[in-house]
């Protein structure tokens, strides 16, 4: 490993760098990456060079960064408590609180009209664009645009999780 991790620690750090602009995350990926080559070197099957194949697990890494990054900005826009949650979520803790928010999304979401419960169902579960749900429900890009604003405050007006402590 230590050896794996001095060859390739550079290299692999600025194939991320490229693709990344924070350091900490960088490094962290660069983390995963080496734990990743660790767990999987028995399916290396020497097809190509070893450092293409440990920039390979680089890139499965980095998309999911981005995915995860993207998943918390849409949380966050419906409610600022899905930060806290999420910081707390890096604990042993996270699967159950995990389960809880995903419970806690589904009631809230059950309790919207119809309509909006939709509208947010293809927006952020299905990761349908705006055009994309306006040709479906046939309706106008601003029609829906208006909608999923007044579909987001409805949500946060109906939100308990970060009201039950108080």
């Amino acid at each position: 490993m230590e050896d794996l991790y001095k060859k390739y620690y550079f290299g692999l750090k600025k194939f991320i760098s490229q693709k990344i602009d924070d350091e900490g995350v960088v490094e962290e990926i660069i983390n995963d990456v080496m734990l990743a080559v660790i767990n999987s070197e028995k399916n290396y099957q020497h097809r190509c060079c070893q450092f293409s194949w440990i920039c390979s697990i680089a890139k499965h890494k980095i998309i999911d960064y981005y995915r995860k990054k993207k998943i918390k900005t849409i949380l966050f826009s419906v409610s600022p408590i899905f930060e806290e949650i999420a910081d707390k979520a890096l604990t042993p803790e996270r699967d159950v609180l995990k389960n809880e928010l995903k419970d806690e999304i589904k009631k809230t979401l059950s309790e919207l009209k119809a309509g909006y419960k939709n509208l947010l169902r293809l927006k952020y579960i299905e990761g349908k664009k705006v055009t994309e749900i306006a040709k479906e429900t046939k309706l106008t890009v601003k029609a829906v645009e208006s909608r999923l604003i007044r579909a987001k405050k409805q949500f946060r007006e109906v939100w308990i999780y970060d009201k039950k402590e108080n």
